[in-house]
């Protein structure tokens, strides 16, 4: 995945900088995340996941697993993603990260209103890459 630049980006030296790729099959768009998502990194995020949408995907899978941070900017955008995607009839998918992260869906029960899943498995289409 490609490497966010942290000091571009104002991210925390010692941080994990955060990392997003795009991958995509035939019905669904998959944006994977790494490293640390917060305030200092979380427009770069933003910014690919506003071009996947504007794709118009049936299907948009958010893959937390390479996470190592998640803080309540990148929850808000990933919350704002969800909005979006049921106002526009779109099906966005969370695949479970770390426990660290996975903790904060929990402790804000969100975990309850998103559609999460633990593995890519039971994501429709996912098998079928086009990359």
């Amino acid at each position: 995945m490609p490497r966010a630049s942290s000091r571009e980006e104002g991210a925390v030296p010692g941080s994990d900088p955060v990392r997003a790729a795009v991958r995509r099959t035939d019905d669904v768009a998959i944006l994977e995340l790494g490293g640390d998502l917060d305030v200092s990194s979380v427009a770069v995020v933003e910014r690919s996941l506003s071009e996947l949408e504007a794709e118009a995907p049936p299907r948009l899978v958010i893959d937390l697993r390479g996470l190592t941070f998640l803080d309540s900017s990148g929850l808000r955008m990933i919350v704002a993603a969800d909005a979006r995607a049921r106002r526009d009839g779109r099906d966005l998918v969370l695949i479970r990260g770390p426990e660290s992260v996975a903790r904060v869906f929990r402790t804000t029960l969100l975990e309850w209103r998103l559609r999460m899943v633990d593995d890519p498995s039971e994501v429709p289409g996912w098998g079928d890459d086009r990359v």
